[in-house]
């Protein structure tokens, strides 16, 4: 039987401090302990004949995951999820939707804005192309001149080349798990 569902319950910390004495004397997880004496009371009350209820159909966004970690990754996971400006259980949910779904992480509305603005930087680039070549094969200067034009071309590749490498970066460094780059 596949372990599925989550118990929780608040008990004396006397009792926590018995469960972990005897889990430790065993050799086993306190959460292994508990499940163990569990399905002693159950079998002891004869709940083994209960119909099992019925899976829910539809998982409610509250649906929660416990996840353990070791000090060091826990002290990681807040470095990364604090430098990107997300609370951890954020930071490790986009993770998961990132590499279950094969999508980029950054938040929806700033991901759109950036690919937004590549398509709109493509489109002056190529208006300011035109101009230049217009500017070259009449050999003669315009306002704005050659050089300026030339100077605006620039500077939207460049920035069109930034934000194309941002959404590259963000899109491998949550693939990857890194969060090494500033992106």
């Amino acid at each position: 039987m596949a372990a599925d569902a989550f118990i929780q319950c608040r008990v004396p910390s006397e009792m926590k401090s018995l469960v972990r004495a005897l889990a430790e004397r065993r050799g086993i997880t306190e959460s292994r302990l508990i499940k163990q004496l569990l399905a002693v009371v159950l079998r002891a009350a004869a709940l083994a004949d209960v119909p099992a209820a019925a899976a829910p159909h539809k998982v409610s966004r509250e649906t929660r995951l416990y996840v353990r970690l070791a000090a060091e990754d826990w002290r990681l996971l807040k470095e990364r999820s604090s430098a990107r400006g997300l609370p951890s259980a954020t930071y490790i949910s986009l993770l998961v939707r990132a590499h279950l779904r094969d999508v980029a992480p950054l938040p929806k509305t700033e991901y759109l804005a950036l690919k937004q603005s590549v398509v709109e930087l493509t489109a002056i680039g190529r208006n300011l192309n035109q101009i230049a070549r217009v500017a070259n094969h009449d050999g003669r200067p315009a306002l704005p001149g050659r050089a300026e034009v030339g100077a605006m071309l620039k500077v939207a590749e460049g920035l069109r080349d930034h934000f194309r490498a941002l959404l590259s970066a963000n899109e491998r460094s949550w693939r990857r798990g890194h969060a090494g780059t500033s992106h």
